[in-house]
């Protein structure tokens, strides 16, 4: 199939952005790494009148530290969030996420902001946002306002950002020496959507486990933050003994959402077997450090 036609601008600000928007409202949508865009309107689930084209606004681009957080704007590319020094210092745990995200020629043209923007439930970097407690950037016409990732992803492909805003930004705490992060995510073939994902974030003392965030993809309408198993984490080593405790209660905890090809229960299945994965990957890196 081929697109319905629409009409196409590409402002040189945001306030032009934000005039075609209240101009055009529904009849509008952005562009911005089009990876998703394209393909829904050429299956013509999309039908704008009016695709608004934004990459051109150089203030959107750029990854840079501001104060205790790793900002990055909506316009940096998967591949150069891949490539950023910045990113491998500061947020390792996106450099671990990004070769899952489909195919270099995807991560060469599909951006952070659109990903966050659009909401999928399976896609990796709302889920490390989750995982990370990062900070979703919005702006509109009455001016920027920020909201905890946690809060921004509300339902499927439904989000918190307003008719008249755009994602311009997200950013993510910086690493200190006492964390450890991890992703991991099981497809059927490389680049295909993951049956299931998750994102772990832990803070250690020693070999005790402060804080322990889990984040899943893949298994609900949103990213999934399994927090009563993340409550049983907090304060404990993670031995072999813990980690059955957490799986167990990840598999009353989980309530995953079939799909076409894969059962509620292969899912948390899988879910379980990250967990249990990622977890002992952090015990014995941290007892490693810590010999």
């Amino acid at each position: 199939m081929k697109s319905p036609p629409f009409d196409y601008a590409k402002p040189t600000t945001l306030a032009q952005v934000f005039d075609l928007m209240q101009t055009h409202g529904d009849d509008a949508c952005i562009l911005a790494g089009g990876q998703t865009l394209m393909a829904t309107l050429n299956m013509r689930l999309s039908e704008p009148r009016l695709v608004i084209d934004i990459t051109g606004l150089d203030a959107l681009r750029g990854i840079r530290v501001e104060g205790d957080r790793l900002y990055i704007g909506a316009l940096v590319t998967h591949t150069e969030i891949e490539d950023s020094a910045l990113v491998a210092q500061h947020a390792p745990m996106l450099l671990q996420a990004v070769p899952h995200i489909a195919h270099r020629a995807i991560r060469n043209a599909g951006t952070w902001g659109g990903s966050i923007a659009y909401g999928d439930p399976a896609a990796e970097w709302p889920c490390c946002l989750c995982a990370l407690d990062g900070t979703v950037h919005l702006q509109g016409p009455g001016g920027t306002r920020r909201v905890a990732a946690t809060d921004f992803f509300q339902d499927l492909y439904t989000t918190a950002r307003a008719p008249d805003e755009i994602v311009i930004g997200a950013d993510v705490p910086l690493v200190s020496a006492s964390d450890w992060f991890a992703f991991d995510e099981l497809a059927r073939r490389h680049g295909d959507y993951a049956v299931a994902g998750l994102a772990v974030a832990a803070r250690f003392q020693g070999t005790l486990a402060q804080r322990v965030t889990l984040s899943f993809l893949g298994i609900g309408a949103i990213p999934v933050r399994a927090r009563r198993t993340e409550a049983l984490l907090a304060g404990k080593t993670l031995d072999a003994a813990t980690i059955g405790i957490a799986v167990a209660s990840l598999k009353a905890e989980l309530d995953p959402i079939a799909d076409l090809t894969h059962s509620a229960e292969t899912k948390r299945h899988l879910a379980t077997v990250l967990a249990r994965r990622l977890l002992e990957a952090a015990h014995a890196s941290r007892s490693a450090i810590t010999a």
